[in-house]
């Protein structure tokens, strides 16, 4: 079952009788839906111009306009309308013939209400999934440079990100491999007064240690072997700009003590060079690695810490915003279909589920590469194949150890219940009453559950 606060099921008949009977029907079993009775399909087409239907239930033989006809007029105006044929028995080679013309499903008269439950909430859920992979294509272009999430705990680091971007200090940005660094720090400068000037990134693991100071401050000819004429350094490229250190933690000592000098001086040195040059330059760093132990082993300087530690922000794993999950994995499966020139592709509630319970120690790049991988093989393959593991059980130790009775099965049961209280609140779309009559607990427990575990039913809407 769904959230259906916001949806729209219209019931066309002219047998105003049984539409009447049909929509009081489908008002008692699904909670807030909106149930609209129309008697022909001239009145149909015409709700349908103000209403956003999601599902259309609509018997085939009817006076003037036929619901064959009224079924493309419908699709034509609204792609994602879930289509439900009513018909009697013996004209099932007509609703086949509805079916081939784009109508979801259909119901045979007299109609049994287990029926119409079955066809509207799959309808509702088809028509919700349909609207959502439409409003993350649109993501794909406005918002595919931007981190993704809708979680407290992004929305806070966006609130940060663009209270940092409105200043000119340096930041540095710290979090796990994959996390999204590179977007946090692009968003600054999106955001920021410097968005219309250069921005230079650097991976400083990418340059050889040798070429890393020629690379930033640029060198004159001569400086060494294979300098064959003056070059400008990516400082000096991104004058007026902003300039993106990534994994500032693994550069050298002395590079470090010449970008020190950079940051209190504003001037530049080219290798090989007695002269100076003044740039103006906002610099963000980003590293993965622990800057207070490299401090403490003298691996990285103290004071080029503090120069660039003026703003600092934190991104989180992936494992610490699982309710972000599932709109992740729909963004990168949509994505991945778009590159490969494929159809959209969309994953069972299940699925989001079990993904919402692994711990992705590769965050978010790890996830983007399973979404691929779906993209590619998920056609000929289960998705439990291709995503082994979507259900994690806690470690219940270390190789070669096996802990007491009662902690191994805490730790089983914990796990347990964190899966199984996500999988209930994605097939319920967030909804705890429904969560909880889905799986036979009170409303209180599945709160419980939800705040034990810091997740947020907003997250699974």
């Amino acid at each position: 079952m769904i959230d259906t606060r916001t949806m729209h099921v219209l019931v066309v008949d002219d047998q105003t009788d049984f539409a009447r009977g049909l929509g009081r029907l489908i008002l008692g079993e699904f909670d807030g839906v909106d149930v609209h009775v129309a008697e022909s399909g001239e009145q149909a087409l015409e709700l349908l111009k103000d209403t956003p239907v999601n599902v259309m239930i609509t018997d085939l033989q009817m006076p003037g306009m036929d619901g064959l006809t009224l079924l493309r007029e419908a699709l034509e105006r609204s792609p994602s309308l879930s289509a439900v044929m009513l018909t009697a028995h013996g004209t099932i080679e007509t609703a086949v013939d509805a079916l081939k013309a784009g109508a979801y499903d259909f119901l045979t008269k007299p109609t049994e209400p287990e029926d119409v439950f079955r066809v509207v909430a799959n309808g509702l859920e088809r028509s919700r999934l349909l609207d959502e992979n439409r409003r993350l294509r649109d993501q794909l272009e406005r918002h595919k440079d931007k981190l993704i999430g809708e979680s407290p705990v992004m929305q806070r680091l966006k609130q940060s990100i663009q209270a940092v971007a409105q200043t000119d200090y340096n930041v540095l940005i710290l979090g796990e491999s994959g996390t999204g660094k590179e977007l946090a720090a692009a968003m600054i400068r999106e955001l920021s007064p410097r968005a219309d000037r250069p921005f230079i990134t650097l991976n400083c693991t990418a340059i050889p240690e040798n070429l890393l100071e020629s690379e930033l401050f640029g060198h004159v000819k001569g400086a060494f072997s294979g300098a064959e004429q003056n070059r400008d350094g990516l400082f000096v490229k991104a004058h007026t700009g902003t300039i993106l250190l990534d994994e500032i933690g693994d550069i050298p000592m002395e590079t470090q003590a010449k970008l020190l000098r950079v940051l209190q001086e504003g001037e530049i040195r080219p290798v090989g060079s007695d002269e100076s040059r003044k740039v103006d330059v906002r610099i963000i760093a980003s590293t993965n690695q622990d800057l207070a132990a490299r401090i403490a082993d003298r691996t990285f300087r103290e004071d080029l810490y503090h120069r660039l530690n003026v703003l600092t922000l934190t991104l989180p794993p992936l494992r610490e915003r699982p309710g972000d999950i599932p709109l992740l994995a729909r963004y990168f499966l949509l994505k991945a279909c778009a590159e490969l020139g494929l159809p959209d592709k969309d994953i069972s509630a299940a699925t989001l589920a079990g993904l919402a319970a692994r711990p992705w120690h590769g965050n978010i790049r790890e996830l983007q590469n399973a979404m691929r991988k779906l993209a590619v093989f998920g056609n000929a393959q289960p998705q439990r194949d291709l995503l082994p593991g979507t259900v994690c059980l806690a470690p219940l130790g270390r190789e070669g150890e096996l802990p007491p009775f009662k902690e191994a099965k805490g730790l089983v049961m914990d796990s347990f219940t964190q899966d199984y209280v996500r999988e209930a609140m994605t097939l319920s779309g967030g909804n705890i009453s429904r969560a909880a009559r889905l799986s036979g607990l009170s409303r209180v427990a599945v709160q419980n559950m939800l705040n034990r575990y810091g997740l947020s039913a907003d997250a699974f809407k």
